[in-house]
Formats: C-alpha cells, structure tokens, sequence
C-alpha cells in the first residue's frame, strides 16, 4: 500500500515496526538533532543523528541493510517515501553549504557514506586532536568534581567511537579494556585540583 494513502488507511497498511512505515505524526521539515552540522564534530552530530533515526526505526535506511527495490516492486512507492522522509531529516540537520553538497544524491544511504568520506576522520590526526586538547589538558579547574568527571566521561566516549573500540567478552578483550579503565583513572587524577592531593596520592 502507498505511503500516499491516508494516516488511518497507512497504519493498517505498514506496522510501525517496518522501517517503511511513517507514522502520521512524521514530517519533511523535522530537525531531528539540536546540532547543525557545520563542518565541525561530525562524530557527535552523527552519534545525535543515529540515536534520533534509530527511534524512527530508519536506521536500516544509512546502513544499508535496506535496499532500493525495483521501480516495478510493490514496495518501491513505500520506499521511496520514507526515503525521501529520512532525506529531508538528514538535509534539515545540516548547515545550508553542506547540505547543497549532497542534495541531489538520490538515496539516502548515498547521502550518508558521502557525509562519512567527507567528515569522518578515522586517521591518528582527530585522535591526537581529542587526547591533546580535551584530556591530556583537561583540569578540574573550579568544577566540582561531578562537572569534571562527566566532561571527562564525554571525551571518553568519543574517543572510544572514533577509535571504534567495541567490547569483547574474550580474555584479549577483558584485558584490553581493563588497561583503557587504567588509563582514564590516571588521566583523572591528573586533572584533579590540588585540594584532592592526597585521594590522588
């Protein structure tokens, strides 16, 4: 059934658990992150972006596990829809310049692997970006020590995204991640104020 029909007829059509599916409630000029991507911190607007279509259940749309189907398919209308849908997000999330650079690629997952050749940096330079400025320099300063830690767990976790470090429950694994837990509590206690000396002793 077309996405065409109306919001009663297209929920008896498609559940909501198909990733084809746009609930009544959907709609193009949505921005779905609150981060307009500008050139700069493409891991976190990405990290925004995925958690956003992942509760639209679009996520099969940029990864690629959801394939155009054929002009003649029954499923083609439903499909080109919600592409189109998931295209408007995407396009409304970015800053107007980066926007017009994709803007007449055609599916979504093209968009998205452009987007990642473009921005991702996956090299060692945002690495020592991120190690240098955000931890290696980082103090607690006049933060309490909640604040510290909660801006030192951020970096954290971007760095384990850029690094694409995924857990493992295999001894190589375990010990892997016990040395980087290791290296993120030296790095705190380098930060803390001289008031903690003594916990850092």
């Amino acid at each position: 059934m077309s996405n065409s029909s109306s919001g009663s007829d297209l929920i008896i059509g498609l559940n909501s658990f198909n990733p084809l599916f746009i609930a009544p409630s959907d709609n193009p000029s949505y921005i779905l992150v609150s981060n307009i991507f500008n050139g700069v911190g493409f891991t976190a607007w990405k990290r925004s972006l995925t958690i956003s279509l992942s509760t639209k259940n679009k996520l099969k749309f940029i990864d690629g596990s959801l394939p155009q189907p054929s002009i003649s398919s029954p499923e083609y209308s439903d499909w080109y829809c919600a592409n189109s849908m998931v295209i408007s997000w995407i396009l409304n999330s970015l800053h107007k310049n980066i926007a017009e650079s994709v803007l007449f690629l055609k599916t979504t997952r093209d968009i998205w692997k452009e987007l990642n050749q473009q921005y991702e940096q996956v090299d060692g330079a945002l690495i020592y970006q991120i190690q240098k400025k955000k931890i290696v320099f980082y103090h607690q300063g006049s933060d309490d020590f909640a604040t510290y830690f909660t801006k030192l767990a951020r970096v954290w976790d971007e760095l384990q995204i850029v690094q694409a470090i995924t857990s493992c429950t295999c001894v190589v694994g375990v010990e892997i991640m016990k040395l980087l837990e290791d290296q993120r509590l030296i790095q705190m206690l380098m930060g803390l104020d001289e008031l903690f000396k003594v916990t850092r002793g």
